[in-house]
């Protein structure tokens, strides 16, 4: 009889095997830019890939209430640059009111969670479709405190992110490992085959605009991050994931955020590593200036390190 592990391995082979297969269909019919060269994925080119280099989102989990958002709101001053993309999630009662308190200012608005159906007997939940009419671009799906406090698996937030993708909106999908997991060496394993299960059944054409979030769940609220030099080792292996289940481009493309105790004083050294993307912030987003301070720490040393060219 196989053991916990062995079983672990023998699924996610038959399931990456199968996606692969399917996903190799899916490229025969896309653009010829997508084949994938040989050898080591090199810092994307920002300007084919259409996005903003810098990504930094806040994730206000189940903080702040209408008074503390309308100020927030009208502190907060981001600067408006073509390579930068700021995202604020805050609690779903708190979207309109943000969205509208914020006005003109270069900031996108997302959830923190959804339900996969459009609309049905689901009590307590909000669709893609209420998400998207609330203002909604972007959603976080898969983050760490979701699969530890409420269940969710990989295969549970599948289908959300097949229906945010459906929906138009950005799915911000999370993956990291346990402390326990990163001891025994299985980082990697573990982050393969969240990703693997999670983009199941979706094709090179429907994937553009994921975002991934790499959020060792030992660094989540508690003050230790991971270091530079990790961080890029797992966002690498992303990366190159995403070349062996789509292709060279969408590998290139794919934002990669890193989340995990993100403050002001590391969001520079973090920034400048080749594939970190930006960063999803937790406790430091609460504050106007400490966000901002993340936001143009990293911007900073973007532009001494010389990587967004």
């Amino acid at each position: 009889m196989m053991d916990d592990e062995e079983l672990a391995k023998v699924v996610r082979d038959v399931v990456l095997s199968k996606l692969q297969e399917k996903q190799a269909q899916d490229a025969l019919s896309a653009s010829p830019e997508d084949t994938s060269p040989e050898g080591t994925i090199p810092r994307h080119t920002y300007a084919e890939a259409g996005n903003p280099p810098l990504i930094v989102a806040a994730n206000w989990k189940m903080h702040m209430d209408k008074r503390s958002t309308t100020e927030f709101a009208q502190a907060f001053d981001p600067p408006a640059r073509d390579d930068l993309g700021v995202v604020i999630c805050p609690p779903y009662y708190l979207l309109s009111l943000l969205k509208d308190a914020l006005g003109d200012k270069p900031v996108a608005v997302g959830a923190q969670n959804m339900h996969p159906e459009p609309k049905g007997p689901f009590t307590g939940e909000l669709s893609p479709l209420m998400l998207a009419d609330a203002g909604c671009s972007h959603v976080i799906l898969g983050h760490s405190e979701r699969r530890k406090n409420f269940g969710e698996t990989s295969e549970k937030i599948n289908p959300k992110v097949a229906a945010a993708l459906g929906a138009g909106l950005a799915p911000i999908l999370c993956v990291g490992e346990t402390l326990d997991q990163r001891e025994d060496g299985a980082t990697m394993r573990v982050v393969t085959n969240q990703l693997t299960l999670s983009l199941n059944r979706i094709s090179i054409n429907e994937v553009r605009p994921l975002i991934i979030a790499y959020e060792p769940m030992w660094a989540i609220g508690t003050g230790r991050n991971a270091t530079p030099e990790q961080a890029q080792e797992v966002h690498a292996h992303i990366r190159e994931v995403l070349k062996q289940l789509y292709s060279y481009n969408v590998a290139r493309d794919t934002r990669i955020l890193y989340g995990g105790s993100v403050k002001p004083d590391n969001a520079g050294d973090l920034a400048i590593q080749p594939d970190v993307d930006g960063f999803l912030v937790g406790g430091a987003s609460l504050k106007p200036d400490s966000f901002t301070e993340i936001i143009r720490n990293a911007l900073r040393a973007l532009e001494k390190d010389g990587s967004q060219g």
